[in-house]
């Protein structure tokens, strides 16, 4: 497997205020007013997700997958089988793999009085860079509790952790958060003027997520109650 260049360990990349630096790729060619690149705004987006899609390209052709990631501090994480292809080929490539990275939550549909002003508010992230195989075990174990914790907070800290046999099974990849650009939209409808008399019905329907009642296994042993961290979303 391919060793990552990075010298420093996980607990040490944590975050940091400030901003990221805009560069071609991060700067949108529309609507650059909703760009944004402030570590605040982009961390909350990835840290509010459970999905990412990762880009890469495989023989000559583009493949875009869904996946599930965490991020530890100024590094995302993603994992899955070691014959996966994508972390199969971060640990082949040299200098590890170049990869898009994205991330969406639609907060409202935004119905306008015209089609052609019916947009969605919504908040983004696009990270680009090279992911990098984890080779560290112990920057792997804090990853997977991250990716844990990620779905459902204080998670990690009340399961059987992965034994030899299962970290084995498990490849993990790296994409630290360099070249990063967060967008949003917020806000009403954007109806022409001379469209505001129109009998139509405009606003926001807003968009959120519902968690139901949990479901407990039919083999769950008697007694063993819902935790806290479970109700408490």
């Amino acid at each position: 497997m391919t060793a990552t260049p990075a010298t420093e360990t996980t607990t040490e990349r944590t975050g940091t205020t400030g901003a990221y630096e805009p560069t071609d790729r991060t700067v949108p060619t529309r609507s650059r007013d909703r760009a944004r690149y402030d570590r605040e705004t982009v961390h909350s987006i990835l840290d509010e997700a459970y999905v990412c899609h990762l880009g890469f390209v495989r023989d000559g052709a583009p493949v875009v997958l869904p996946t599930l990631f965490a991020r530890v501090g100024e590094s995302i994480y993603i994992h899955g089988s070691t014959g996966s292809r994508p972390l199969l080929a971060a640990g082949k490539a040299d200098p590890g793999l170049p990869v898009c990275v994205t991330v969406t939550h639609v907060d409202g549909l935004v119905l306008a009085r015209s089609a052609f002003h019916h947009s969605l508010n919504y908040r983004s992230v696009v990270v680009h860079g090279t992911a990098y195989q984890v080779t560290d075990e112990a920057e792997c174990r804090t990853a997977l509790d991250a990716l844990v914790d990620s779905a459902v907070p204080g998670r990690s800290a009340d399961i059987r952790p992965a034994n030899a046999r299962e970290l084995a099974a498990t490849a993990v990849i790296r994409v630290d958060l360099t070249e990063v650009s967060a967008k949003l939209r917020t806000g009403p409808s954007s109806d022409d003027a001379e469209d505001l008399d129109l009998p139509y019905w405009a606003g926001v329907v807003p968009v959120a997520p519902v968690f139901g009642t949990p479901v407990p296994a039919s083999d769950l042993a008697p007694g063993i109650a819902v935790p806290d961290y479970i109700t408490a979303l």
